[in-house]
């Protein structure tokens, strides 16, 4: 929900950088939520299948 609200320009950001190192941590911090959904995603799945063969 926060993150539809903010405003980002990754592009704008890249383009203020004072060095490298600051385009590469945009670049990690972008990836972040998509990682962190990904693996729940994963252990969601794991956790349905471990159970559904339990039945």
């Amino acid at each position: 929900m926060i993150a539809l609200i903010q405003d980002l320009n990754i592009e704008e950001k890249i383009a203020n950088a004072p060095d490298s190192n600051y385009e590469i941590g945009v670049f990690i911090g972008s990836m972040i939520p998509f990682v962190v959904f990904v693996i729940l995603a994963y252990l969601m799945y794991y956790y349905n299948k471990k159970n559904n063969q339990s039945l």
